[in-house]
């Protein structure tokens, strides 16, 4: 073969190869342009892929004005509910245990004279009728409070009473019920009492006033507390 010949072989050669680079080059650019315009945008415009490559972009879009709409009615739905939660809760009240519709003037009129009579039991005494005296006074009282006054008058007041020959008289100058349920009351006393004893004859004045709790049990309005105020 001639030189002339190999020249002419090279160059074809060489020219084949610059097509060939030019065609993939061509390819290269195709498949990039594709790929962008296949991706979706997101909210400003960008392409968007998911981890594992799939495209959800433009799916998402479309989601999230379905979740904002999901939130919007489950804040309505709880809304509702707590509505109704407070209607409900108002109905018992006015229906069920609003005081004034289980109790009535003449109710609230026993637990004040409950209250007035037993005030005056609790604080009247004489030393010639204490066990009477205490008797009776404990007849009105319940729970802790019986307890309590009964361990008292004891160990507190039935020694000095009999020591010094304590007498005390009490009455009730005024009283108010101040909260009345069916089976409860609280009942404001004001109380005029005189003590006399050995020691002072003529006896000492005191004016006070008391905050009466009280129970009702079988019927009976008994003092359940007795607290000054």
């Amino acid at each position: 073969m001639s030189d002339e010949g190999t020249a002419a072989d090279a160059e074809t050669t060489e020219t084949a190869d610059t097509e060939t680079t030019e065609t993939t080059e061509t390819t290269d650019t195709a498949d990039v342009d594709v790929t962008d315009d296949a991706r979706p945008k997101d909210e400003g415009g960008e392409p968007t892929l998911t981890d594992s490559g799939t495209v959800q972009g433009r799916a998402s879009g479309l989601w999230r004005p379905l979740g904002v709409l999901r939130a919007k009615v489950g804040a309505i739905l709880l809304a509702s509910a707590l509505i109704a939660s407070a209607g409900l809760a108002g109905w018992l009240y006015l229906n069920q245990y609003r005081p004034d519709q289980q109790t009535d003037a003449a109710a609230a009129k026993v637990a004040l004279d409950a209250a007035s009579r037993g005030t005056v039991a609790l604080l009247s005494y004489a030393p010639d009728s204490l066990d009477q005296d205490f008797a009776t006074a404990k007849a009105q009282l319940t729970g802790d409070f019986l307890s309590y006054y009964t361990q008292f008058t004891e160990q507190i007041v039935t020694p000095a009473a009999r020591e010094k020959s304590v007498r005390t008289e009490a009455s009730v100058v005024r009283a108010a019920v101040s909260a009345i349920r069916p089976d409860s009351a609280e009942v404001l006393v004001f109380i005029n009492q005189t003590t006399m004893s050995n020691e002072n004859p003529d006896g000492a004045f005191a004016a006070s006033s008391v905050k009466v709790g009280l129970k009702r049990i079988d019927g009976a309005w008994l003092i359940a507390s007795f607290d000054p105020v």
